[in-house]
């Protein structure tokens, strides 16, 4: 009726509306409640947490943002809001990767998908993704510790040669340098190869491989390349490399680590929970884990999603080892 009082009488509206006049000129000079000028105010500090998160966030992750910082809502009232303002989280879409498999001998699988650790450098988990830009593929390995899901070393090259993962595990151990720690990738030619058994051999890294041609046994890793997929690639198109390496550096070191917070974390960020957990007479945030000695990682937790043993499914091997050809053996798909 406001937007059309220049047109018509409002007596006319109210009536053919079926509404009184005095109740019509009530409500239009009514103060906003309490109740929406809160929402408002609250709506303000969604965009600019949406915004923070490079528009990635959804109402949970916002949710835990808000809660950081003091402002104690209900998860439905901010998704109620976000709807309204026409926010919404990033969704994964449909994956391509790709890695090499060649005849190079595997190493045992010691964890057995139970991706769970009690302290940082008790187990790491590697693969490898590449990122598409005009002016060819740029592939990308990670080393991400298990405990705290921080990416601690990676390495980006245009050769998808095992120097790649070298570099990326030379990466972690300058940074980390563990005592003892379980280093779980898949059987790509590149994890499998004399170079990087060796340094392995050298630094007192115990090797970890999953079977072939199934994508559970490496779940974290592949769901870290999904979150990178969603959040970054299947946003951006690059020109060339060098912008690749630099949006990736941006993503990895200037949000994921620093800043992104994470549901299996209590959703607080990678950096956050190892120096929450670190701090004596702070209490662990939330997050399943269990026990771990050195040897395999056998025992059934008690968490849920990437924390939980995965069922295992009789399914044929296509999809992860029948990708696309490149020199020196086939190319399988990884899930980015």
């Amino acid at each position: 009726m406001s937007a059309n009082r220049a047109h018509y009488p409002i007596a006319t509206m109210c009536r053919v509306l079926g509404v009184s006049t005095s109740g019509y000129y009530a409500w239009s000079s009514r103060v906003p409640s309490a109740r929406e000028r809160s929402d408002k105010a609250l709506v303000e500090r969604i965009s600019a947490i949406h915004t923070t998160s490079r528009e990635t966030y959804g109402a949970p992750r916002i949710h835990a943002e808000l809660a950081a910082t003091g402002n104690l809502v209900g998860r439905k009232r901010v998704a109620r809001l976000m709807k309204q303002a026409g926010l919404r989280g990033i969704s994964r879409r449909q994956f391509v990767t790709t890695t090499v498999r060649d005849g190079g001998r595997p190493a045992p699988d010691l964890v057995d998908r139970n991706f769970v650790a009690t302290a940082p450098n008790m187990l790491w988990v590697a693969d490898i993704t590449y990122v598409p830009t005009w002016s060819g593929f740029l592939y990308l390995a990670v080393v991400l510790d298990v405990f705290s899901r921080r990416v601690v070393g990676w390495s980006m090259s245009t050769k998808l040669h095992s120097d790649l993962v070298l570099g990326a595990l030379n990466t972690a151990l300058a940074a980390r340098k563990p005592h003892s720690v379980i280093h779980h990738s898949d059987q790509g030619s590149q994890y499998t190869s004399l170079a990087f058994g060796k340094r392995c051999r050298e630094m007192g890294v115990d090797l970890s491989m999953g079977s072939v041609g199934d994508a559970y046994d490496n779940a974290m890793a592949e769901s870290f390349f999904a979150t990178l997929e969603c959040e970054l690639l299947a946003r951006h198109r690059f020109r060339t490399q060098a912008e690749a390496r630099s949006a990736i550096f941006q993503f990895i070191e200037g949000f994921y680590n620093p800043r992104r917070r994470h549901s299996a974390l209590g959703y607080l960020a990678p950096n956050e929970f190892e120096r929450a957990t670190a701090s004596p007479g702070l209490p662990e945030p939330a997050g399943p884990r269990s026990g771990y000695q050195g040897q395999a990682l056998r025992a059934r937790p008690s968490g849920r999603g990437l924390d939980s043993r995965c069922a295992r499914r009789p399914a044929k091997p296509a999809g992860r080892d029948e990708g696309t050809g490149s020199a020196g053996g086939r190319t399988k798909e990884l899930h980015t």
